[in-house]
């Protein structure tokens, strides 16, 4: 017996919901919208956004006869389940999801933003036992690169942070890149597709500290290639190839001290398809299906669904 549930995320750029019934799954997603040239939104404009597009997303839903019988909601509520992690767009999608809750009757359930990201990475590579054991995990997005240690803890999972950057996100330096050589914001899918027109490029080698490195330097250097006239295609390259390098380093450095942890990679930059090709060359990482390496619901989804279906038994 099916037993259907609904997710919301609002994240900083792309307004999700999604419902899952414990084996299959449908997300409806739309990104905000940035005025050209510009490097992201305010929250309040993001908040705005999500209000407006939640309502559209679940009609869709309803449009394919999915919203029917749910039996719980559920929603991201902030960035991380760490004390202080806060964002107030992600408000959108609770205040809905606790109004649809209580106006159906159904049990509400929150999560991170974060640990959706890692519940529907595993699910689309077909991986979810990875959420019932200890793993290594990336989490590759516009506002966070981190790597975590993560152990199952009820029917969701705890996250804890080992390394990554000090400063500026891959998501960031990825975004402002494009941004430079004139593509739109969020730039990653296009940045992706103009690296692709290159050829060899030799990313530049970014040091490590402990698991932990800084890519703030990396905008100077893009900008300064682009004055010297670099062909926008080596740019791109040279910034993905820095990227999936840095990347790459710091998870030789954890499975040494965690050695035979599986390493799962979530988030939009493990969209890109250089940084897929080296990490599962290198390391046999698990990736999310690309529609659910970026913001989706359905992480929020399938751990709603885990929530409820402990709380059955």
């Amino acid at each position: 017996m099916t037993m259907p549930v609904l997710g919301l995320d609002t994240s900083n750029y792309t307004t999700s919901a999604a419902v899952f019934d414990g084996a299959d799954g449908c997300n409806a997603g739309r990104l905000l919208a940035v005025r050209p040239g510009e490097l992201g939104l305010r929250q309040s404009d993001a908040l705005f956004q999500h209000v407006k597009q939640l309502p559209a997303l679940l009609e869709e839903l309803e449009g394919r006869g999915l919203l029917r019988d749910l039996k719980a909601v559920g929603a991201s509520t902030r960035p991380r389940a760490v004390e202080g992690s806060y964002m107030p767009c992600f408000l959108a999608g609770e205040s809905q999801g606790r109004a649809l809750a209580a106006a159906l009757g159904v049990p509400f359930f929150a999560c991170s933003h974060q640990q959706g990201h890692l519940a529907a990475a595993a699910w689309s590579a077909g991986r979810t036992d990875l959420l019932d054991g200890p793993f290594l995990a990336w989490h590759l997005s516009g506002g966070t690169t981190e790597l975590l240690l993560v152990r199952p803890q009820g029917t969701n999972v705890a996250a804890e942070k080992l390394g990554g950057t000090s400063d500026i996100s891959a998501g960031q330096l990825i975004d402002r890149t494009g941004v430079l050589l004139g593509l739109p914001f969020p730039a990653g899918k296009a940045l992706d597709a103009l690296a692709s027109e290159s050829g060899p490029v030799r990313g530049f080698p970014v040091k490590l500290n402990d698991l932990t490195f800084s890519l703030s330097g990396m905008e100077n250097k893009v900008k300064a290639l682009a004055e010297q006239g670099e062909p926008p295609a080596e740019i791109a390259r040279f910034t993905l190839e820095t990227v999936a390098s840095a990347v790459r380093r710091a998870t030789d450095a954890a499975r040494k001290r965690w050695p035979g942890l599986p390493v799962l990679c979530s988030g939009g930059v493990a969209s890109n398809q250089l940084m897929r090709e080296r990490m599962t060359q290198h390391c046999g990482a698990v990736f999310a299906e690309p529609r659910y390496s970026t913001d989706n619901a359905m992480g929020t989804a399938i751990l709603t669904w885990r929530a409820h279906h402990l709380e059955r038994k």
